[in-house]
């Protein structure tokens, strides 16, 4: 059984960190289009975020064990499904036709009664790809929503470099609110890429617009923000000037070394600025 916390469901970021082991390929897209493609219903809160529960679990699993297994195609496994041919509970065995398949779907499907392990609710929440949902507004059910102060105590947010986050839950993993994501997004703090029209944030969209809402709740204006905006793209551009003419040479060692040094550059650049933001504050520090 899912081991959920005290809401009664997962979201869909902890159904992620769920699967992900058992499944590397699985991505909030994917699960997502398995939803568009009818195989899967899971409920929605009134916000309309989705709410996994551990039957949904169960059929997830199924479905993408059937597709690595046996190779199925969606169509077939929703018409098996369906008919009941393949039973998500594990309690109807499969047609004597099929048995082959139900040999190799048994090594991975498994239910209550069997000898498996379990993953911990604090195991999920804290993987890279999920994280807890606190109530802390009408966002609270979004897939990822985090409470204010965990917001502000956690560390660089991860998100893997296939997920990508719609508008809706940009906001509910960095607990800000539309408005405030359309405001930085007209002082260019935060940019989206777009797939089919549709605005889409990856990992960096999403650390810059969480550490972006903190300076906001401060009282910080999102137009004074662009000042970090300006100083970033200069740095960016003076370790460019540095290490491209060694991106540009053939031999794959001098581009080894070019992403070495660029990666050391960025370090430094770091480290400078938070000793010269120091200096500047040390009178209050040390008073």
């Amino acid at each position: 059984m899912v081991d959920v916390h005290d809401t009664g469901y997962l979201s869909i970021g902890e159904v992620l960190g769920l699967l992900l082991e058992e499944f590397p390929d699985i991505t909030i897209s994917k699960i997502r289009f398995l939803e568009s493609q009818g195989l899967i219903s899971p409920e929605r809160t009134s916000s309309g975020y989705r709410k996994f529960y551990d039957p949904d679990v169960e059929l997830l699993r199924v479905i993408l064990t059937e597709q690595r297994t046996n190779y199925l195609p969606l169509r077939v496994i929703k018409n098996r499904l369906a008919s009941g041919e393949i039973d998500p509970t594990g309690e109807h065995p499969r047609p004597n036709g099929d048995q082959g398949a139900t040999e190799s779907v048994a090594t991975t499907i498994v239910t209550e009664s069997d000898t498996t392990t379990e993953v911990p609710a604090t195991s999920i929440r804290a993987h890279p790809a999920a994280r807890r949902q606190q109530p802390i507004t009408e966002l609270a059910d979004s897939y990822d929503a985090v409470d204010t102060t965990e917001v502000a105590s956690m560390g660089s947010t991860q998100l893997l470099p296939t997920v990508l986050l719609d508008r809706g839950e940009l906001c509910g993993m960095t607990g800000m609110t539309d408005p405030e994501l359309t405001q930085l997004e007209e002082f260019g703090i935060v940019s989206a890429g777009r797939t089919s029209g549709t605005p889409l944030y990856g990992a960096d969209a999403v650390e810059i617009a969480k550490t972006a809402c903190e300076f906001l709740r401060a009282g910080v204006d999102a137009r004074h923000l662009r000042n970090w905006r300006t100083s970033a793209e200069r740095e960016a551009s003076l370790y460019e000037q540095l290490v491209t003419p060694k991106f540009r040479q053939r031999n794959p060692e001098a581009r080894a070394a070019a992403m070495t040094e660029l990666k050391r550059l960025d370090q430094l650049g770091a480290k400078l600025r938070a000793a010269m933001t120091r200096q500047a504050l040390r009178h209050h520090f040390e008073s």
